[in-house]
């Protein structure tokens, strides 16, 4: 088969490329990123000599672009990664966010509809279902649960999965979503909670807490992720949202002190910060439909994880601070 993954040279669409071209030589993966600041080629410098695996700079919104790529390449699975994904920065500037997650969405749909796609995989989040109260430890977000952003950036997500759905009845496209929890490992961007505490931690810098930092976060490895996006792919029904959580519930201050405990770094680098406006205060994932229908399996612990990816970025600090490889 060949394979579209778009905003690929992000930090979860990097790690599914190089999950899926090793896993499955017989299959092609191109991917299209525009690169955004988020987007780095370096991400992709593993895969740059694997038969299966291109790279083609473009953007999603380009309707005409798409058309001549999706007439010459003739794809089987396109699965969509491309998305502006900052809140902080969605609050700034909501239009891009707007103008990537809903219309460019839509745009590659269309184009996906024209050409007879055997499925299309839109990758959401969990933050398009709204925030779940802290004193309700039982209550998790499941596939069912009413769509309720909060955030710009989730709110432009959210429309991208109702323009899915709706593709899907009204003209009958293949079509499967995620909505994964929040993700953690290698080739994250630096604006992100982990990698930014690892560099500050690392120079001795302060450490920016929004609030008390009691916000809860449901993370998940984005391996673990991966693996359940390629099982949608290949065994999901067409039409269905599947949830992927971790079951790894924490406290943002929880994860920021134990990064600084595994560099021997002192508690008193952290600086609470003015809360960010509208910021949800939990997050946790019900997984039990993919486990059930699926097979789908966690590998990671959350604190196992944490630390080998903290290893990880010792290893690769280049990554903390790079300039982005323009084709």
């Amino acid at each position: 088969m060949k394979f579209l993954v778009t905003g690929g040279a992000g930090f979860i669409g990097s790690n599914f490329l190089h999950y899926m071209v090793n896993k499955y030589p017989e299959d092609i993966f191109i991917c299209l990123d525009v690169l955004t600041y988020a987007g780095n080629l370096a991400y992709l410098k593993p895969l740059e000599n694997k038969k299966n695996f291109r790279f083609i700079k473009g953007d999603i919104r380009d309707s005409a672009f798409l058309d001549e790529l999706f007439c010459a390449e003739r794809f089987d699975i396109v699965i969509n990664f491309a998305a502006e994904s900052h809140v902080d920065n969605s609050i700034k500037n909501p239009n891009i966010f707007a103008d990537t997650n809903i219309l460019g969405t839509m745009v590659l749909m269309n184009i996906s509809k024209k050409y007879g796609v055997m499925r299309y995989h839109q990758i959401s989040t969990d933050e398009v279902y709204g925030e779940l109260p802290i004193d309700e430890p039982k209550r998790k977000f499941t596939e069912n649960t009413p769509i309720c952003p909060s955030s710009p950036y989730s709110a432009s997500k959210a429309g991208a999965d109702l323009q899915v759905m709706a593709y899907a009845r009204t003209y009958g496209l293949p079509v499967s979503i995620s909505r994964c929890s929040n993700n953690y490992g290698p080739y994250q961007f630096k604006e992100k909670l982990i990698p930014l505490t690892i560099s500050k931690a690392i120079k001795n810098q302060p450490i920016p807490v929004y609030g008390t930092g009691e916000n809860i976060r449901d993370w998940i490895h984005v391996h673990d992720h991966n693996v359940g996006i390629d099982m949608i792919i290949r065994k999901g029904k067409d039409n269905e949202v599947y949830n992927l959580g971790g079951h790894a519930e924490r406290t943002n201050i929880y994860v920021v002190k134990k990064i600084l405990q595994y560099l021997n770094k002192p508690e008193d680098l952290i600086t609470y910060v003015t809360d960010r406006p509208g910021h949800d205060k939990r997050y946790a994932i019900d997984s039990s439909k993919i486990e059930r229908e699926l097979g789908w399996v966690r590998e990671y612990d959350f604190e196992k994880g944490l630390e080998e990816t903290v290893d990880w970025y010792l290893e690769h600090g280049e990554y903390l601070n790079m300039n982005h490889m323009k084709k």
